[in-house]
């Protein structure tokens, strides 16, 4: 790195931080500041909640944000939260520097290194962005050689005495996590290396979207072009590039950039899903562009193509409006298919279902606690309604889903939804003696005895069995006896903290089934997203939960890790420190806690590994060139 740059660097930095630069004043809360800020907590919860039961069907509304006035105590506390969150931020990033850097990842019990995503330095590259956002400019320059000097090889690999193995570099964990952890970069600092070497880097991949369809590869060789993968693609590798290619575009002026996103979109678009109710299933045939099985689901394989529908809408400033259509009709699906409430506390949550018949599997992932955010996101920043979807782009079970939905004011479902499965996703946590979130549950469904469900009067009584009681179905039938009483799937729901001998799927309504924490993001994106989009403080506060309890079980002398059992306090420990971790986990509790908003979601969309990228409007110039369409009025 060349000293000229360190100024531009520098300055960059601090116009784009603003007050991320001034040092935090570190005050000690009295019990009297701290009972303030519970007291604000309970008052606007059950505020919400008692305005909410007491609604009447006209009134069935999308409500904005709280307005809360924080007094100078409350601001303070929450500054200090932050600046312990950065505090954390350099304690790993430094376990990393000291013990692992310029590999990928950090392994902080060991404190040995790994290259487990392709050894370019994941962990350096994915926290560019983190690191602008905190003000750590120290730590900004040092990373800017690294990337300066990375070359993008992807080496072979010794496996046997004169015998190598090709080494491909995962095409989708490769855009989210470098090509995304560059742009979000350059797009906050403005260093010209950032997007030169995000240039680069997208013409090594090229060759993955060397398919009839545009849906790209699975891995590439950036040494000899050589793809990997075969005919059939992961819904989720497939279609989360768009965000990051069509920015690219934008940046660079390159055509070539904006027609590889431009391929994915369309596929997509002509895709015919009716016949899994106008949702993209898991699994592809990325030669053909044709969907080849019934699997639904918003969690693994599938979590951050749905996420990309809605926000490339949002990114290319709302006027993509065959993604927004995509997005509203996933959605409409996913509300009344997908969505149920289990038994005794009536938790809110999402599952898979993996046949034609939507048979739900009731397994409830970690990696899914993405979508309540999803949803508040797309409330909050878009005035939609079921008017803007065409129905007669739809199938058979998506028109019977839309004629149901006319009853609800769509906006307000979403919110509600939003809501109800954010808290969920945090009673997963507040639930475990760790006070940290598993990977997977079974919930124990709430029985449905009606069978008056449009979407089951088609199934056999053993189907009809299995699905436990549509959380659609419930919202229904407290919509028809006037909307009297708590939402169903809302309202104060307490965690339950298990004792010896207790049976935990009877107390608790679910089961474990993998009871891994692994550092991750999605809980804690809801929450942050949850907070801006309502204003309610007590989203905050379970953050603030979270962050104690990493503090209190992950934390190693020289980061954080991985744990094996939630269950358990103190956690067993892994071996792991996931670059996610330092991009997305303390990113979205340093924006949670810090009393300007930073990053605001109508200037800014982040791609599915936290990385904000800017939202814009194509110029006239730009569409000439790209041969993008005019937008249709608004």
């Amino acid at each position: 790195m060349s000293s000229g740059l360190l100024p531009t660097v520098s300055t960059s930095l601090r116009a784009y931080s603003g007050p991320v630069w001034n040092t935090f004043l570190s005050r000690r809360m009295s019990g009297r500041h701290l009972a303030l800020v519970a007291g604000l907590v309970l008052f606007f919860t059950t505020f919400y909640y008692i305005a909410l039961s007491g609604s009447s069907p006209s009134d069935l509304r999308y409500i904005p944000a709280i307005v809360v006035e924080q007094s100078e105590n409350t601001t303070a506390l929450w500054n200090s939260r932050a600046e312990q969150v950065k505090q954390a931020f350099l304690h790993a990033y430094h376990g990393y520097e000291t013990h692992a850097f310029p590999h990928d990842e950090l392994r902080p019990l060991s404190n040995m290194s790994v290259d487990n995503f392709n050894g370019w330095g994941v962990s350096v590259i994915d926290s560019l962005d983190t690191m602008i956002l905190m003000g750590l400019t120290d730590e900004f320059e040092r990373a800017l050689p690294l990337v300066e000097q990375a070359e993008f090889k992807t080496p072979s690999r010794l496996i046997s005495e004169d015998h190598y193995q090709e080494v491909y570099a995962p095409f989708f964990e490769t855009v989210i996590r470098y090509l995304g952890g560059l742009l979000s970069a350059y797009a906050m600092s403005h260093e010209p290396i950032l997007l030169e070497r995000a240039d680069d880097l997208a013409k090594l991949l090229a060759p993955a979207f060397e398919t009839p369809t545009g849906f790209p590869y699975f891995g590439v060789n950036t040494i000899n072009n050589n793809t990997r993968g075969g005919q059939i693609g992961i819904l989720a590798e497939i279609a989360s590039c768009q965000l990051e290619y069509l920015y690219l575009a934008r940046a660079t002026g390159k055509k070539e950039h904006y027609d590889r996103a431009d391929r994915v979109i369309k596929a997509l678009a002509q895709a015919n899903v009716s016949r899994q109710g106008d949702m993209f299933p898991k699994r592809w045939n990325i030669m053909s562009g044709q969907a080849l099985d019934d699997s639904l689901s918003v969690g693994a394989a599938a979590d951050s193509a749905h996420e990309y529908l809605l926000k490339e809408y949002l990114m290319t400033a709302k006027s993509d409006t065959s993604s927004l259509q995509m997005y509203l009709r996933t959605t409409n699906h996913i509300l009344t298919h997908l969505l149920y409430l289990s038994e005794d506390r009536e938790l809110l949550y999402v599952t898979d279902t993996m046949t034609p018949s939507w048979i739900p599997t009731h397994q409830f992932e970690h990696l899914s606690c993405f979508f309540p955010g999803l949803l508040a996101l797309g409330a909050h920043t878009l005035n939609f309604t079921l008017a803007d979807l065409d129905p007669s782009t739809l199938g058979p079970r998506g028109q019977e889903t839309y004629e149901l939905l006319k009853a609800f004011d769509l906006r307000s479902l979403h919110m509600w939804a939003a809501e109800g499965l954010a808290t969920s996703c945090w009673l997963m946590y507040a639930d475990q003696a760790s006070g940290l979130g598993p990977e997977d549950v079974y919930m124990r469904p709430k029985p449905d005895t009606s069978r008056v469900s449009p979407f089951k009067k088609a199934m056999g009584k053993t189907a009809q069995d299995q699905m436990g009681r549509l959380w659609i179905d419930d919202v229904e039938a407290w919509r028809r006896g006037g909307a009297r009483g708590v939402l169903p799937g809302l309202g104060d729901k307490p965690p339950i903290l298990l004792s010896e001998g207790d049976n935990a799927i009877k107390r608790r309504s679910y089961a474990m089934k993998r009871g891994e924490y692994f550092l991750r993001p999605e809980t804690l994106e809801s929450i942050y997203l949850l907070w801006r989009t309502t204003g309610n403080p007590v989203w905050r506060e379970r953050g603030w939960a979270i962050f104690e309890a990493l503090e209190r079980e992950a934390k190693t002398k020289s980061g954080y890790t991985t744990i094996s059992n939630v269950e358990r306090t103190p956690a067993p420990q892994k071996d792991e420190m996931p670059s996610y971790f330092l991009a997305e986990t303390l990113k979205y509790l340093y924006l949670l806690f810090h009393e300007e908003d930073l990053v605001p979601l109508d200037r800014w969309v982040f791609n599915t590994e936290a990385h904000p990228l800017p939202i814009f409007t194509w110029s006239a110039w730009e569409r000439n060139k790209f041969g993008i369409p005019k937008p249709r009025a608004q």
